[in-house]
């Protein structure tokens, strides 16, 4: 008879053996903390850096518990790299390998949002075909989950995608739109799927062979549940049975969280939402529009002279009035779809009324009355297009989105959020409040601001006003958390340098300086290539890239040339090439050894002064009697600066530079905060030394 409750570090030894790995301390004191805070029913920050193997830190205790106490636990993760790790080879790992020392052997399940699965009714025929750029069509689905299609995907005509795809479809175990390798465009997906909101429910005919419904079944059934950052975004947003029910949750990438809750919180209304949700009512519902056609005429004559920018104090009247026609016309719209009494709504049906009630539900979030956005962050946006009208497009997020995370995720259950970013300036408190934890049992002195505190609840300090119902004051709710970092088993003093270029100008709007360009070639030079340049947008990349084409005789790739994964792998596979990018390169690349020597980063990446969630934030902080900078654009950047520089050293054998081209790092007063955020590299601020040390690292081997 196994033991009920066996030791984790037994446990945990057994697995990392079964992968093949060997003791690690930091992963040790992950799984012992972890379990303590899952068997407390408390919550727990755990910053697990670079080679920790904070995955198995995690898994061990949160699958022992799950069996052990009869308690689901939900594991999410930010991007589909990690959950497949996760699902296809740690997580089966640790399961069997746990099995044989606990009372059963444990159920895991895998569980993305609906539209990531085949819709056998659809490919039956039993929907209407779409139309191309249905509205609202990825409203359900995992923005953590990428899709790559083949290289040669433009070669192969939607037509011959979506053969492909029925054939899968009728091979498929899972219906799993991951597991179709090579992929497919979103355009061919459409064809084969549905979202949650178009599905028919316990109505269709194919119910017992349904893809989401069964993996729904099996999760219900399982003790571990790996899902993603989105999915949480829904259940934050008021519709938690998006989930089964479970006792734990994990969140890997932690440091994602906040900001995948606000995008799925956010809102878009533009005049060809208005018209495709037009067209689904008259094609598949069979019903006149010409009151939604005459307020998507009124919502474009209105769009077209509208500023760009955030609306302080909510829409302008004109506007608010015109999204109001929207509104209501969506609205008596909703009623003509109503199937009649004894009548069964067919999918034709269920297309045009999901179509018009997601346009509804965003048109009447926006025109709401001022008093009612007070914690809303209302903008315009134009984009590049053929019609002005069509590119212009109203947004509307979440002042905050802590208040809803620890409503509808962290109450009343246990939680673990790790990451190897979460400590920022050497504190956990930013991190903790931006995922909704509230209090701190760390010391006495580590404080909240006040202005953090406000912004932590979502209103101005000492307002008492009424707020929305779904984001109750944090001082109602303290959820006893502590933090931890259990370190690296890199040693970062010796294996890496972080070089700031102290005597370089400011940067300012262009987006590379003659100095900069200077620096960077001289650096790149002395690497041999071997560089991995982040940049603060594409256009600096660009002009990076092919000012260093004229200047050295090496390979230099820019993000867009080509596929990211391509050009991650051309990257790793030729020592002497240079690869430049923004934001996804910060955080999505892992290449050990000498071929990513040098990591360059150009600026210290705020966020744009017009970010109008970001700004409105800070706002909230000054108003609130706190500095928004260091609240909202200083931890931002600290944040990116600690992925961006972690991805030099990413094995025990890797050496190298970090070098960051601002000056303000070394020169402000904020720049201590933000090297305290990163990696404990050796410093200096001498580029001869920077030099000097990339020609010994990439000098050729005898």
């Amino acid at each position: 008879m196994p033991d009920p409750t066996p030791d984790v570090d037994e446990l945990l030894d057994l697995a990392v053996g079964a992968l093949g790995g060997a003791p690690r301390e930091g992963q040790r004191r992950m799984a012992r903390e972890v379990a303590q805070a899952v068997e407390a029913g408390e919550h727990l920050m755990v910053q697990a850096g670079t080679g920790t193997g904070k995955s198995l830190g995690y898994l061990v205790p949160a699958v022992r518990h799950a069996v052990t106490a009869e308690e689901r636990v939900v594991v999410s993760t930010a991007t589909l790299a990690l959950q497949r790790q996760v699902m296809t080879r740690d997580l089966p790992l640790v399961a069997e390998t746990l099995a044989p020392r606990l009372p059963r052997a444990p159920k895991i399940a895998l569980l993305k949002g609906w539209h990531n699965y085949v819709c056998v009714h659809k490919i039956a025929g039993g929907y209407p075909q779409d139309d191309q750029g249905t509205l609202f069509a990825m409203a359900d689905e995992s923005a953590a989950v990428e899709h790559p299609v083949a290289e040669d995907d433009g070669k192969e005509v939607l037509g011959a995608q979506v053969v492909r795809l029925r054939e899968w479809a009728q091979e498929t175990d899972t219906g799993d739109r991951d597991d179709l390798v090579p992929g497919v465009s979103d355009r061919a997906w459409r064809q084969v799927s549905v979202t949650a909101l178009e599905c028919l429910g316990q109505k269709c005919p194919l119910l017992e062979e349904c893809f989401p419904d069964r993996a729904r079944a099996v999760s219900r059934a399982a003790d571990v549940v790996v899902t993603n950052h989105a999915m949480l975004g829904i259940a934050a947003g008021g519709s938690p049975n998006v989930l089964p029910e479970h006792q734990v949750l994990v969140v890997d990438e932690a440091h994602e969280l906040a900001d995948r809750v606000t995008a799925q919180a956010t809102a878009e209304l533009s005049v060809a939402t208005v018209e495709q949700a037009g067209r689904a009512a008259r094609r598949h519902g069979g019903v006149l529009t010409t009151e939604l056609d005459q307020a998507a005429t009124a919502l474009g004559t209105v769009l077209i002279g509208l500023p760009e920018g955030r609306f302080v104090g909510g829409l302008p009247e004109g506007t608010r009035q015109a999204v109001a026609m929207v509104r209501d016309a969506a609205r008596s719209l909703l009623t003509e779809l109503r199937p009649q009494k004894g009548e069964s709504e067919d999918t034709g049906l269920k297309l045009a009324s999901s179509a018009v009630l997601a346009l509804f539900e965003v048109a009447e979030r926006m025109a709401a009355e001022p008093e009612e956005q007070r914690y809303t962050v209302l903008w315009c946006s134009r984009q590049d297009g053929p019609r002005g009208d069509g590119s212009t497009r109203l947004y509307a997020a979440p002042l905050a989105v802590n208040g809803l995370i620890r409503t509808h995720l962290l109450a009343d259950r246990a939680s673990v959020f790790t990451s190897a970013t979460l400590s920022l300036g050497g504190q956990f408190d930013a991190t903790a409040r931006a995922v909704g934890l509230a209090g701190s049992s760390e010391a006495a002195a580590a404080t909240a601001t006040a202005s953090a505190t406000a912004l932590a609840d979502g209103l101005p300090l000492g307002r008492e006003s009424a707020r929305d119902d779904a984001a109750p004051r944090s001082t109602a709710v303290k959820l006893p958390w502590h933090g931890i970092d259990v370190g690296s088993p890199f040693d970062y003093p010796k294996q890496g340098i972080l070089y700031i270029a102290k005597r370089l100008p400011a940067p300012g709007r262009e987006p590379a300086t003659d100095a900069q360009l200077e620096e960077i070639a001289a650096l790149i030079g002395a690497a041999g290539g071997r560089t991995l340049g982040l940049f603060s947008s594409r256009r600096a990349a660009v002009a990076a890239a092919e000012a260093m084409r004229e200047r050295l005789d090496v390979p230099i790739l820019v993000q867009g040339d080509d596929q990211l994964p391509t050009l991650v792998r051309q990257f790793a596979e030729d020592e002497p090439t240079c690869l430049f990018g923004t934001l996804s390169l910060w955080q999505g690349v892992d290449v050990p050894g000498r071929s990513n020597s040098l990591v360059l980063i150009d600026r210290i990446p705020f966020p744009r002064p017009d970010d109008p969630v970001k700004s409105a934030r800070a706002e909230a902080v000054v108003a609130s009697g706190g500095n928004g900078f260091m609240s909202v654009s200083a931890t931002h950047a600290a944040l990116l600066l600690a992925q961006g520089a972690g991805r030099l050293i990413r094995s025990t054998g890797d050496r190298g530079v970090v070098a960051v081209l601002d000056p303000r790092l070394a020169t402000a007063r904020y720049g201590e905060f933000l090297t305290r955020s990163l990696p404990p590299f050796w410093r200096t601020t001498d580029r001869a030394v920077a030099e000097g040390a990339l020609r010994r690292l990439t000098a050729p081997t005898s």
